[in-house]
């Protein structure tokens, strides 16, 4: 199985675009700031840290906040893994209820800036933030101007599919996820048999999402579907097509779902559950597999709104983008409707 084929092989929304460019050619062109949702308290235990990391990736900084504190790494707490190959802000807690707190600016570097310092009360935990504000430059743009901005436009009425990324396959997940699940090879080490499993849920949803792009379907209601509130998360009520869900629809107030496979019924009905039970017949072992993980039933939305979505010219060849995204979707979902983009990650 391999995960770039997979991603190759994904439906584009506003099919394959022309234009081609390089992105990460350094690493200030991939900027990526966390969006907590929340304010740290201020007081306890836990000191929260805002960091600007450089080229380095989360968990290398967590070992180092965990080493100059003297405190164990499962004391140190961050809601998401950031890119390597960036610049990304982000929060740290770290927990050091009864020693003394060092000084933290010491830990100033070209790969670690310290952005601020106060306390909470509890450790961060993953997956707790709203989402994360991007700025990517994208250089060597090659391919039509006015094509390419009509895209952007689009992007902002309609959304791109909600597929999960290439980083969420690594470079040969999906062969050792078979391995796992179909050809049942044991896979001892708990972290790794977690990523396997992982991407093997996320192969399956990104198969159906692809097909309902094909289908004009990744953005619209069919017969028994369930929606999503992208806000609270909410599943809602299996609908049909109407005029007022159409509205709801293309406000982006609410978002079809695939499923993400697990134990239990599938939580569609109608034209919607013979959909998804058609795509997926041929993945069988696949799901059996994920059952057996011992996973439930779960829902994503489609559909993937870029919010406050801006660009810019910085010349005839390097386009700059800002926009935001929630929490567990992918920049490079958004990146491939746009251009086909080289990453220098050396």
């Amino acid at each position: 199985m391999d995960s770039q084929a997979h991603i190759d092989s994904l439906a584009y929304s506003q099919g394959a675009p022309q234009a081609c460019a390089m992105i990460r050619s350094q690493a200030e062109d991939f900027q990526v700031e966390e969006l907590s949702g929340f304010e740290p308290d201020h007081e306890g235990d836990h000191v929260w840290l805002v960091i600007k990391k450089r080229h380095t990736n989360t968990d290398w900084v967590a070992r180092q906040l965990a080493e100059y504190a003297n405190v164990k790494p499962l004391d140190v707490g961050y809601a998401g893994i950031k890119d390597r190959h960036a610049v990304t802000t982000q929060s740290f807690t770290v927990n050091i209820a009864g020693k003394q707190e060092p000084d933290w600016a010491k830990l100033n570097s070209d790969h670690i800036t310290i952005l601020e310092v106060t306390r909470h009360r509890r450790k961060l935990k993953r997956g707790s933030l709203a989402g994360n504000r991007f700025q990517l430059t994208l250089r060597h743009f090659e391919g039509c101007k006015e094509t390419t901005e009509t895209r952007l436009q689009n992007i902002i009425e309609h959304g791109v599919p909600n597929y999960f990324g290439s980083q969420r396959f690594g470079f040969d997940n999906l062969q050792h996820a078979y391995d796992l699940l179909v050809n049942k090879i044991q896979v001892k080490e708990r972290h790794k048999r977690s990523l396997y499993i992982s991407s093997a849920r996320s192969f399956l949803f990104n198969i159906v999402l692809s097909e309902r792009v094909k289908q004009g379907l990744w953005n619209r209601c069919m017969a028994g579907d369930r929606l999503i509130d992208p806000e609270t998360g909410q599943l809602l009520i299996t609908g049909a097509s109407n005029s007022n869900l159409d509205i709801y629809l293309e406000s982006m107030k609410n978002h079809p779902t695939a499923p993400l496979w697990g134990r239990g019924l599938l939580q569609t009905t109608g034209q919607a559950l013979q959909f998804e039970q058609e795509i997926l017949l041929e993945y069988s072992d696949w799901m059996t597999g994920l059952e057996h993980a011992g996973l439930q039933q779960q829902r994503r939305a489609t559909r993937l709104e870029a919010k406050n979505l801006k660009w810019c010219w910085l010349d005839h060849s390097i386009l700059q983008l800002q926009f935001e995204l929630t929490s567990g979707s992918y920049a490079t979902s958004v990146l491939r409707e746009i251009s086909h983009c080289s990453a220098n990650t050396d």
